[in-house]
Formats: structure tokens, C-alpha cells, sequence
């Protein structure tokens, strides 16, 4: 049976001078099986509607976007099968997969953007297989 680990690097950005938007992983280490569903979780605290994005990184490749939230509907799809449903009660933004397989193996940016471009926050979850 193959694993999926999900060590965690929780960074925060500064945005627009002293002003800090937070996004947070909770979790530590996550350890999903193969073809089990994944879930990634994401917090952030904002004080305006948020932008919200997930990106992954494979090894020696440039950040891809999986998905992004601005607004209108809050269940988003992105590509790959991957999909996080905005919950502004929660303040949260979850990235899940319906089945987790080894080529998911990244690192995976969840990032809080404001009004102005190139403003954003960010949390980082590296996935790993282990066999």
C-alpha cells in the first residue's frame, strides 16, 4: 500500500506594508493511501472578500495553479480532479481530491490575495509517497 505524507511549512506574508493576511495548514502531517480521498486543509483571516488560490509544485518544476476562488459560487473545480469549497463562516478553503494517487506527489501552496495584484499570503503542504 502506497502513502501519502503532507509535512507542513506555515509561512505568512506581510501585504500592503504592516497589514498581515494569514493562511494557515492546521495540520502537521497528513498520511493518505492511495486512491483515498485527500483533503488539504487551509484557514486564512481576512477582513475583506478574499481571493483564494491552490497551487502545487512538483520537483524541479514552476508553481501550477490548480484552482482559485474570486468570486460567484463557492464549490470550485480545478484541474486534475482537485476541488476546495469556500466556507466564510469557517474562514476556510479546503483543497480535496475524490482519489489520491502517487503523480500528486508536490508541494501544495494555499495563497490569500487582496484587491491589489501581486499581494498575497501564503501556507505551504509537501506531499510525499512513501512505499
Amino acid at each position: 500500500m502506497l502513502l501519502l505524507l503532507v509535512p507542513v511549512l506555515a509561512m505568512i506574508f506581510a501585504l500592503r506594508g504592516s497589514r498581515t493576511q494569514p493562511v494557515t495548514q492546521p495540520d502537521r502531517h497528513v498520511m493518505v493511501s492511495e486512491g483515498i480521498p485527500l483533503e488539504l486543509r487551509c484557514s486564512y483571516s481576512s477582513s475583506f472578500s478574499p481571493y483564494l488560490f491552490w497551487y502545487c509544485q512538483r520537483p524541479n518544476q514552476g508553481l501550477q495553479l490548480l484552482l482559485k476562488y474570486t468570486s460567484g459560487a463557492t464549490l470550485v473545480k480545478g484541474i486534475n480532479g482537485f476541488q476546495a469549497e469556500l466556507r466564510k463562516n469557517e474562514t476556510s478553503f479546503h483543497l480535496r481530491k475524490p482519489s489520491a494517487h502517487w503523480s500528486n506527489s508536490a508541494e501544495y501552496f494555499c495563497a490569500l490575495g487582496d484587491t491589489v495584484p501581486g499581494a498575497a499570503g501564503g501556507a505551504e503542504h509537501k506531499l510525499e509517497m512513501t512505499q
